[in-house]
């Protein structure tokens, strides 16, 4: 009897722990960065800018902001490198309106921020992840995640054609945090991928 009665107390001390992992699965998964994308993606699309000097200099920022009113927004920020390395950077956070406006005006700073058909941006994006990766550089691993905020915004309504490096080819600029090992790696993939004449490359300061 003694047995019978330790027995189902096991197992209901195993349901019990069943049951606690289940629910801490599913609040991590509610917490998940997809998953707060796709909560975000619901609301209307309030902001989608662009740096206006993207294509110029190589480098630039693609901001997407949805929000059911302009006091509080769910914000994507994508740091593009239209030389080479593609999607660099990606970020996602809920924010202030006027700290969303605050951070466009940083921006905005560097290189002027301009207003953008979702649908162009999304296709840029698109394009770009391909265009880089087919030269040896995957986009950020947040870039699948985040890029959902688009939502249902179609990239094929968009009929916008990119011509990403600088003169024809990949041109690699180093950023000031990249190591030289790092640096030397990247270098050594595009010769691989594209031979020694295949891509320009600036040299760091």
């Amino acid at each position: 009897m003694a047995i019978n009665i330790a027995q189902k107390r096991a197992r209901k001390a195993q349901r019990r722990k069943q049951v606690v992992a289940q629910k801490r699965r599913a609040e991590e998964l509610e917490a998940s960065l997809p998953a707060r994308v796709l909560r975000a993606a619901q609301a209307p699309i309030q902001h989608c800018f662009l740096s206006e000097s993207v294509f110029d200099s190589g480098m630039g920022t693609l901001v997407l902001a949805r929000g059911a009113t302009r006091h509080h927004v769910a914000m994507s920020s994508l740091l593009l490198d239209t030389f080479c390395l593609g999607i660099k950077d990606v970020t996602f956070e809920l924010v202030e309106g006027e700290m969303f406006e605050m951070y466009v005006d940083t921006m905005s700073a560097a290189s002027s921020m301009v207003s953008v058909d979702p649908g162009y941006a999304r296709k840029l994006l698109r394009d770009l992840a391909a265009w880089s990766q087919s030269i040896g550089f995957a986009p950020h691993p947040d870039f699948t995640a985040v890029e959902r905020m688009f939502g249902d915004v179609n990239a094929d309504a968009s009929d916008a054609v990119f011509r990403f490096g600088c003169d024809g080819r990949p041109f690699y600029i180093p950023g000031p945090d990249e190591t030289a090992p790092l640096i030397r790696r990247r270098i050594k993939r595009l010769q691989e991928l594209l031979g020694n004449d295949g891509f320009g490359f600036e040299a760091a300061a």
